[in-house]
């Protein structure tokens, strides 16, 4: 089984590559970039052109490793026994398994999506290196020990809001999605919008680029708003020349969906404002 592009996923050979050899070398694929880039989307991809079953674990601040694993739910048994319900002789019923337990006992092999790990707190990955590495975990309660029936495919992606720990990266593969190139990111928008036309999705392609490299710019747009972007443009129904920036404030039309924060709005308002004090 070999991943690469799809008819709905455009994926550079350097992005098809790391997939193929994280899979190969049976280890996890750590996939960092900017935000927008398709990273999370990249599982689903990688689950469909395989043909294996997503299982995905959202990481938020107050995410804990061990809800990955299992939780007890001894409030719920407290609560039970002072109903007299016969289920509290087996602490089994008040297991709630995780996304790691669920991965590992599936009837066959799963891509496990890891997402925005860099959300939890810094000892989340650390917490993780045994039951990542050797692919089993003890539940204390029960006593029981769950291994992989067979080894997930996990994909963990990371937006680099904080660093990851050595002992973690070691046990990774690891791939940054740069952003894309402008025939990249052609092929993509033909994947979403086949019958937008050339001369719009040039004039607009251009637009985009000077924006994104504009010195000072706080958020980069991304490929997600980029097409988001087109997509308001398409039911505008839109001409390439509709498209010429305000000479007031040198914003490109419908900049919303582009720019999504003020100081970034106010940075083109001083490049226009510098811009017609030169004249």
């Amino acid at each position: 089984m070999k991943f690469g592009s799809t008819a709905s996923y455009i994926a550079p050979a350097d992005l098809s590559l790391a997939v193929n050899a994280a899979v190969q070398l049976q280890r996890p694929l750590l996939v960092k970039g900017e935000p927008g880039t398709g990273k999370t989307e990249l599982a689903r991809e990688v689950a469909a052109s395989l043909g294996l079953p997503l299982i995905e674990w959202h990481i938020k601040s107050t995410t804990k490793a061990a809800q990955g694993l299992y939780e007890y739910d001894a409030v719920s048994r407290l609560r039970d026994s002072q109903l007299g319900d016969a289920r509290v002789s087996d602490i089994a019923n008040y297991i709630r398994k995780g996304k790691l337990w669920q991965a590992f006992e599936a009837p066959g092999r799963v891509v496990l999506l890891i997402d925005e790990i860099d959300k939890a707190d810094i000892e989340f990955p650390n917490d993780l290196l045994q039951e990542l590495d050797r692919m089993e975990f003890h539940v204390y309660e029960t006593g029981q020990t769950v291994r992989a029936a067979h080894r997930p495919v996990v994909i963990i992606t990371s937006n680099n809001e904080k660093e990851l720990p050595d002992a973690f990266l070691r046990r990774c593969f690891f791939h940054y999605i740069r952003f894309p190139d402008l025939e990249t990111l052609r092929a993509i928008v033909a994947v979403h919008f086949p019958d937008i036309k050339d001369a719009l999705l040039t004039t607009a392609l251009t637009q985009f680029y000077e924006l994104r490299e504009t010195p000072g710019l706080k958020k980069k747009p991304s490929t997600s708003e980029v097409l988001d972007w087109l997509k308001l443009l398409l039911a505008e129904d839109l001409a390439p020349e509709d498209l010429a920036r305000d000479p007031a404030s040198m914003l490109p039309r419908l900049h919303g969906a582009l720019l999504k924060n003020e100081q970034d709005v106010a940075l083109f308002e001083r490049l226009a404002f510098i811009a017609r004090a030169r004249r």
